[in-house]
């Protein structure tokens, strides 16, 4: 798309539209390709990976936070969740005020594959970043936060989860 003068990306024609969504397609690809490989090894998918990002980014979520933010149904995050308890990587206490609420948090175990995960995918953010420059993350940021769900981009703008 850099054919183009920036004033004309505001008429984007629909072949433009499809190159951003297969750009999109294949970053995502390459964003996801590290962490994949790590998860396989042990039998986990995408799904572990976003549970565990989000709750070492947001240690003693409740279940029901958790369900809001993954956009997942219960019985979908409740397999997770087993997995990842049962093998020692995120560990559930009872609620101080509301006893039926569970609260979540990784072990040193979740931590460290947690980190593992994420630390391939920022440097891989890290270095496209460094590319892109300054001006080309912000638009980057801004357009990611314009395709968002009115409701989710407000809870992540206030840094809710």
């Amino acid at each position: 798309m850099d054919d183009h003068a920036e004033g004309d990306l505001l008429f984007l024609t629909d072949e433009q539209l499809r190159r951003g969504i297969e750009a999109m397609f294949f970053a995502y690809r390459a964003f996801t390709q590290d962490p994949d490989r790590i998860l396989a090894e042990r039998g986990y998918g995408r799904a572990h990976h976003r549970a565990l990002h989000f709750i070492g980014r947001f240690p003693g979520t409740t279940v029901g936070q958790l369900l809001t933010t993954l956009g997942v149904t219960k019985q979908s995050l409740n397999r997770v969740l087993r997995t990842l308890m049962a093998d020692d990587l995120v560990s559930a206490r009872v609620g101080e005020r509301d006893r039926r609420e569970r609260r979540l948090a990784l072990t040193p175990e979740g931590e460290a594959l947690e980190a593992a995960l994420s630390d391939a995918q920022r440097a891989r953010m890290r270095q496209a970043y460094l590319q892109a420059g300054p001006e080309a993350v912000a638009g980057f940021r801004r357009v990611l936060e314009a395709m968002m769900d009115p409701e989710m981009r407000r809870r992540y703008q206030d840094g809710q989860r």
